[in-house]
């Protein structure tokens, strides 16, 4: 007596392989990325232990987790008011520069009265500006977050600038010989192609925006990350100066990952070229 097969049945086994292997290909950038932070970790105790680095110089990792540990109130808080300084500052520069880009493309008469400003607004230091800022806003999140739109906005206008303006002049025309209107040029032509150049400066601004609150917070403010920079420094505290230092830095990271996977998403294209 022969045993039949349905059709379905046959699909279940692969389907089944095919699925687990996309999740396991998913979860390989996941494990590269705890790995390496692992790895780090253990060479960074290591090395400081192998070669007995005195600990005011470069304490040992595990004297650094002590340090978050004993205080870990402290440091969540200064980790929420610095994240949520340089998102704000960050979100405002962005779409900021972006629209500015866009605009000084499509208007030369305003590109030629405004960006000679904006230039020489990125002449003073950001301490200076900062300064400035804090004096007329005072100790709170919007004067830290106007100091991150600061040093965000520049490179994202000039960037969405290069970009809308590397368009080939050629495929514009003929998006025009078949009737397209400028709104239709900007939505499907110039704004995608612009999005390399943009993206660029936006992973750029991650970091700077987060300069930019915690050079504002060294201003007498009494949470956040560069509060906790300048406490550990005026008391000599290694291990809580690498703390902060080790907090800015997952701040940092975060912001930076967050920006290169919305543009794995938006631009497509270019991990096919």
């Amino acid at each position: 007596m022969t045993q039949s097969h349905s059709p379905s049945a046959t699909l279940v086994a692969p389907m089944k392989v095919s699925s687990a292997r996309r999740w396991s290909l998913k979860s390989v950038p996941a494990l590269r990325l705890f790995a390496s932070i692992v790895l780090i970790g253990l060479a960074w105790e290591a090395l400081v232990w192998g070669f007995s680095i005195p600990s005011h110089y470069v304490p040992r990792l595990s004297l650094v987790l002590q340090a978050i540990i004993a205080t870990p109130d402290a440091y969540l808080a200064a980790l929420v008011r610095t994240t949520a300084e340089a998102t704000t500052g960050y979100v405002l520069g962005a779409v900021f520069g972006i629209g500015a880009g866009i605009a000084f493309s499509r208007l030369p008469v305003l590109r030629d009265v405004m960006f000679p400003m904006f230039v020489v607004s990125q002449t003073i230091p950001v301490i200076a500006f900062g300064a400035l800022i804090v004096l007329w806003f005072g100790n709170t999140l919007l004067a830290k977050a106007i100091i991150a739109f600061y040093v965000t906005f520049f490179p994202v206008t000039v960037n969405t600038l290069v970009g809308m303006r590397s368009v080939d002049p050629r495929q514009i025309a003929l998006m025009r010989s078949f009737g397209a209107t400028p709104g239709q040029i900007l939505r499907q032509l110039q704004f995608p192609t612009a999005l390399p150049q943009i993206f660029v400066a936006l992973r750029l601004g991650a970091s700077l925006s987060l300069v930019g609150a915690i050079v504002g917070e060294w201003f007498g403010d009494t949470t956040g990350l560069g509060v906790l920079l300048l406490q550990a420094m005026f008391n000599e505290n290694a291990a809580g100066l690498w703390a902060a230092l080790l907090c800015c830095a997952l701040v940092g990271t975060m912001f930076y990952a967050v920006v290169a996977f919305v543009e794995r998403k938006l631009v497509f294209w270019g991990a096919e070229q």
